[in-house]
């Protein structure tokens, strides 16, 4: 029967607290939970070893007897596994060939080891059967080994605003060469959030696995400035129109306008078009609105008749 290390399995050190042990079996278990390795025979041995350990090591008393076996482990192995032969102690000096030692008979074996089954035969030889294994009753440890939820996965995107406005989407590619089409909502906004329910980390369950969050950046655009689902644009108008008014056609991010221009219209003055925003992220059947900025253009390279005129109009205010 071979001496089974559950410090080692556990990856943690003889002298480690209940919480380092706790938090050794849970990285470990997920790693190794059959609903991960699916068809894995040597996870499902390594996990069923795990389980074992942590028996072992998360109950007090079930580790002092552990603890007291140490390395007298080998010594028991040469009785054969008999409880009456068991002896340990430690050698005094190899030239002496001396040994201070215990022998423990059925009955304070008992005492010490218990009297029931469990997992390996190396677990049932010091444990006993008293239902402890994973037949008999149900684990209160094995709660840890319950699913656990993948890990979210954050991914930058860039847009246009016209992306943004219309809606678009993207092909993501893994490193192992899986592929997935990400659909970009309509109304995105610097800072959004779109979530691609489970292709984030595989959990330790089946559709357990953590979502993809895509962290959604509207690149800046050369004709419109962004306020959250407004957008506002400026736009260069003669003097004579912005002095007489007029129409002026003002193109939107899908559709054109003509502008009413009133009579001695200041200059600077802004102008409100309603729902020729962007589309609300949550409500893409509701719009922001567009604000058009008018700045008035003078007029360049004056013939001597056009200020002479300019003159006489001067003269009149």
């Amino acid at each position: 029967m071979e001496y089974k290390d559950y410090y080692k399995a556990l990856d943690v050190d003889r002298k480690a607290d209940q919480k380092e042990i706790k938090k050794a079996y849970r990285k470990l278990a997920r790693k190794c939970h059959p609903d991960v390795n699916q068809n894995d025979s040597a996870a499902a041995r390594k996990f069923s070893d795990l389980n074992e350990a942590y028996e072992v090591l998360s109950d007090p008393e079930k580790r002092q007897k552990y603890d007291q076996l140490g390395s007298q482990w080998q010594s028991y192995q040469r009785t054969d596994g008999r409880p009456e032969d068991f002896n340990w102690g430690k050698k005094q000096s190899a030239s002496a060939r001396e040994h201070t030692y215990r022998t423990a008979d059925p009955k304070s074996f008992e005492e010490l080891f218990g009297t029931a089954g469990g997992y390996s035969d190396f677990f049932e030889t010091l444990f006993g059967g008293t239902n402890q294994g994973p037949a008999g009753r149900d684990h209160q440890f094995y709660h840890d080994a319950q699913p656990q939820r993948g890990k979210d996965f954050e991914h930058p995107v860039q847009v246009s605003l016209m992306e943004a406005f219309n809606g678009t989407s993207r092909v993501l590619e893994w490193e192992d060469g899986r592929k997935i089409d990400v659909k970009i909502p309509r109304g995105v906004t610097s800072g959004s959030r779109v979530r691609i329910k489970g292709q984030g980390g595989q959990g330790t369950g089946k559709n357990n696995s953590g979502d993809l969050f895509l962290q959604i950046k509207v690149l800046p655009d050369k004709r419109f400035l962004r306020d959250n689902d407004d957008l506002k644009i400026t736009i260069f108008v003669d003097m004579f129109t912005m002095l007489l008014g007029g129409k002026l056609p003002v193109s939107g991010i899908d559709r054109s306008v003509n502008l009413d221009i009133p009579p001695e219209t200041r200059n600077g003055r802004i102008f409100r078009l309603q729902k020729m925003g962007m589309p609300k992220m949550k409500h893409p059947d509701q719009r922001g609105d567009l604000y058009v900025t008018v700045e008035t253009i003078l007029p360049k390279n004056l013939t001597a008749g056009e200020k002479k005129l300019v003159e006489q109009w001067r003269d009149m205010h």
